[in-house]
């Protein structure tokens, strides 16, 4: 006995040694395999990372796993992913694996993890998902016997957390099926067989842009008899949950070679409304078990026929209700008076002649009464839709009776009585005459806010009227912060906007008391967490997007910044995010401004192209308060009087939506009409009266000034341009930056008369009046900054010119008169009419010249003089600043 102990002990040994070794002997056969079938079968590129096999822990079955599964795609889906498995585990005979790889393999259990199939269809036709090759025996015959492939035994499978996704881009269907979790027992391989499942998903469904399942949750517990052979898969006892509403369905879906043949009918098996509530997703019902309802709630339908490339089931599903309502326990109002009679249904067989009949659709909140019907049909075409709603909502409601979260708080009361029809491709193309409105509708009471703005618009009351092809606002009345506006108008694509992507079209007429842009621009200072803000505060005013509309505006008060403009008149032409603006006109600062030019804030920095005309501007109150005109001309705030000009300015708005200086470009020309200058308030002229004694600045003639400028990368280049002191005439040219660096000249005429007494004395002695024409051009050349200028003058060579000419003047009168007589005028010119200065004609050479030296001399001392009049004024040093100076 403890011999044959032995032997069995040294037999379960060697068993077990042959059980750990096989699987590293087999697995490169394993692998080869699988390469094989899928080089030989699919026309698509196989990879994975790992297969392993097991033989202990299944035994006596094996256990092959495959790790990161992928199949792509080859073209004309040329490098997409068909399908991909985290891990995918077949369980066999271990018998199987000693086969040759020319023989099937049967597979008793399948599961896959994360499963992610995707199945498309593009629009020329063509599926991604046909990827098993045509077999050689369609064209040669082949030994069957000797074809490598698999055969299905499954005892089970599985599907855990995967996702399905169906795309047909020739019918705009999309399905998805995500969050799959899946699991079925049955035989395959025999003709006649039983599988029971059970199936959990959510579930999207949409066609034509339309999405008619939006991510809902289904369950499924099928039995369901296989019959292989005649491909026909009969469901009974069978029990499916849309969300949270039970069904039941029997019936069957069998193969056919023309498609799939179904007959399958459904409905409800119990009749309470809060079957109807469980329909709703989750997320907008949340739990429905707690509520109370009354009234019943029936849902059934029947789906029978063939399903191929041209035809559907017909279709026949009712949904009623009668006298129903329900109550959620944690809020105050309930829903009552409910009638529901609605279907779906086709009865050809053709998808085009699919239709929704909503025969009634009602429902009372409080004292409110709700009436609806509609009819949609032609669903995968151009739509037909003809609906009528009555009644009055009050919307501050509908929170308080069903548990929805909305993005903002809804208020105010809705009454409408309205009749529509209209086709989905008379929306699409601004087809106004088959766009069948009539009606109205009003509003009161009502809060509004949005991406586009910050403050959220109070509206006290709207009222629209509908006629075919057009919508007619006949009062719209409103309050943001503290701007209040009215409008009147029509809309001619409402449903368009509210149905579709459409912009809103129409045109408006737009009046306000008080328009504050801070309003729209920044965070009112009074709002608090309840106030429906929807921007942050960094962002700036937006136009909105889906404005296509012209606004004839009138303001009696706009207030922009630290402005107040009064009277504000003019058009806006809305569309793309882009305003133009046409002849808008406003009083400000005792005068009148005129914009005509486009703001746009379609890019991520708004812009302006503009062009402004003022008329009687009073110059120092716009020059102080207005930063462009700061920036243009700094110096133009210390006049008193009216301005006149015309900017052609663009650039980039900051986000306060003023402009920024540092981007702007452009031209301006400006008409001063004044004849008042503050010098005392101007660093620069302050600084300029000290450099020059003989101009009182206060005193300058500036009526009818007009002047050019150009300006761009911050630089203000200004043309010529004269001024006039007296008969003094000062021309003014150069540039300065925004940041106030100045680089100017100013070009004086001095009359000669101005020069100090010693000149005065000596075109005394010239008796012509000729000699009061003689001017003296006195540069100043001006840098620094308007507050802290630095001047430069050249009076030097100024002086010594009209030295010179006051000479040549009096030589030329006196030419033939005698050498003697020049020579006296010149000596007195110089400095008097010394006798050391005449000779004879016998005189010597060194007599001359000493006379000639002594005669510059006297002319350096009178220049030295005139220079210190004009440097030093009516100072009792002049002279020794002369003397200095020279």
């Amino acid at each position: 006995m403890k011999k044959f102990l032995k032997i069995i002990g040294i037999v379960l040994l060697i068993f077990i040694a042959i059980l750990i070794a096989i699987p590293f002997v087999l697995e490169s056969k394993v692998d080869t395999i699988v390469q094989n079938y899928a080089d030989e079968n699919l026309n698509a590129n196989l990879s994975f990372d790992d297969i392993s096999l097991s033989l202990i822990s299944s035994f006596p079955k094996a256990e092959i796993s495959v790790d990161n599964l992928k199949i792509t795609n080859r073209a004309p889906f040329e490098g997409e992913t068909l399908a991909t498995a985290k891990s995918l585990s077949f369980e066999m005979g271990v018998m199987q694996l000693l086969q040759g790889t020319e023989e099937p393999l049967e597979v008793n259990e399948i599961i896959a993890n994360e499963l992610l199939l995707v199945l498309k269809t593009n629009k020329t036709g063509a599926v991604n998902y046909d990827i098993v090759k045509e077999s050689e025996s369609e064209t040669t015959p082949t030994d069957t016997e000797n074809s490598s492939g698999f055969s299905f035994d499954i005892d089970n499978y599985e599907l855990n957390n995967s996702a399905f996704t169906y795309i047909d881009d020739t019918s705009n269907i999309t399905f998805y099926l995500s969050e799959i979790n899946h699991n079925g027992t049955g035989i395959f391989s025999g003709g006649k067989s039983e599988l029971d499942t059970n199936t959990e998903a959510n579930i999207t469904f949409a066609m034509d842009s339309t999405e008619y399942l939006s991510n809902n949750s289904i369950k499924l517990d099928a039995l369901i008899d296989l019959d292989l052979e005649q491909q026909k898969y009969t469901f009974r006892e069978n029990t499916g949950y849309i969300n949270a509403l039970p069904l039941e369905f029997e019936g069957f879906v069998q193969l056919v070679e023309a498609g799939q043949q179904i007959d399958i009918s459904f409905k409800n098996p119990e009749a309470s409304f809060k079957d109807f509530l469980a329909i709703i997703p989750k997320t907008y019902a949340k739990n429905v078990e707690n509520v109370n309802t009354t009234g019943n709630f029936t849902v059934n339908g029947i789906v029978k026929g063939l399903v191929s490339d041209d035809t559907i089931p017909t279709l026949d599903i009712n949904l009623n209700s009668d006298n129903a309502s329900f109550k959620f326990p944690d809020l105050p109002k309930s829903v009552r008076n409910i009638s529901i009679d609605a279907s779906v249904k086709n009865t050809t067989g053709n998808v085009d002649d699919t239709f929704v009949n909503i025969n009634k659709l009602n429902f009372q909140v409080d004292e409110d009464v709700f009436k609806s019907e509609a009819s949609i049909k032609n669903l995968t075409k151009n739509m037909l839709v003809a609906a009528k709603l009555d009644g009055v909502l009050n919307l501050a409601n509908i929170t308080k009776a069903y548990p929805v979260e909305l993005e903002n708080e809804l208020s105010g009361i809705l009454k409408g009585n309205i009749d529509t029809s209209f086709d989905m491709n008379a929306i699409e193309t601004n087809a106004y005459q088959r766009i069948k409105n009539v009606g109205s509708v009003s509003i009161s009471d009502f809060i509004f806010s949005s991406e586009d703005i910050v403050n959220p618009i109070q509206i006290n009351k709207a009222n629209l009227t509908f006629k075919p092809g057009t919508v007619s606002l006949n009062s719209f009345d409103a309050l943001t912060g503290t701007s209040d506006f009215s409008a009147t108008g029509s809309i001619n694509n409402l449903l368009g906007f509210l149905l579709s992507d459409k912009k809103l079209e129409g045109n408006f007429n737009l009046n306000s008391n008080r328009f504050a842009l801070s309003d729209f621009m920044v965070e009112d200072e009074t709002a608090t967490e309840t106030s429906n803000k929807t921007t942050s505060d960094a962002e700036s005013l937006k136009i909105p997007d889906f404005l296509d509309c012209t606004i004839t505006a009138h303001a009696n008060t706009v207030v922009y910044d630290n402005l107040n403009l009064k009277n504000v008149k003019g058009q806006l032409i809305i569309k793309d995010q882009n305003a133009n603006l046409k002849n808008m006109t406003t009083d400000i600062f005792n005068g009148q401004l005129g914009i005509n030019g486009n703001v746009s804030t379609k890019s991520d920095k708004p812009a302006f192209d503009v062009k402004l005309g003022m008329q009687n501007f009073d110059i120092s109150q716009s020059f102080n308060d207005l930063e462009m005109l700061k920036a243009l001309a700094p110096i133009a705030k210390i006049l008193q009087g009216k301005l006149n000009s015309t900017i052609d300015v663009s650039g980039f708005l900051d986000e306060s939506f003023s402009p920024d200086l540092t981007t702007m470009s452009g031209s301006a020309l400006a008409e001063i009409l004044t004849n008042k200058v503050d010098a005392n308030n101007s660093p620069l002229l302050t600084s300029l009266d000290s450099k020059l004694d003989f101009i009182d600045f206060d005193q300058l003639d500036l009526k009818d000034v007009k002047t050019n400028l150009s300006f761009d990368n911050g630089q203000v280049s200004v043309k010529p341009f004269t001024l006039n002191y007296k008969d003094i005439p000062i021309e003014v040219s150069g540039s300065h930056s925004f940041s106030n660096t100045m680089n100017y000249s100013a070009v004086l005429q001095v009359p000669a008369k101005y020069l100090g007494s010693e000149v005065n004395r000596l075109i005394g002695k010239i008796d012509d009046n000729e000699v009061n024409n003689l001017t003296v051009p006195v540069t100043a050349n001006i840098g620094g900054t308007f507050a802290s200028p630095n001047i430069k003058t050249d009076l030097t060579s100024g002086v010594t010119n009209l030295t010179k000419q006051l000479i040549e003047i009096e030589k030329q009168k006196l030419i033939g008169q005698g050498k003697d007589k020049v020579k006296d005028l010149l000596s007195g010119l110089a400095g008097g009419n010394d006798n050391t200065t005449k000779t004879d004609s016998t005189a010597t050479m060194t007599e001359a010249d000493s006379t000639k030296q002594e005669n510059k001399d006297k002319i350096k001392e009178g220049v030295g003089n005139i220079l210190g009049g004009l440097l030093g004024g009516k100072k009792n040093n002049k002279k020794e600043a002369d003397s200095t100076d020279m």
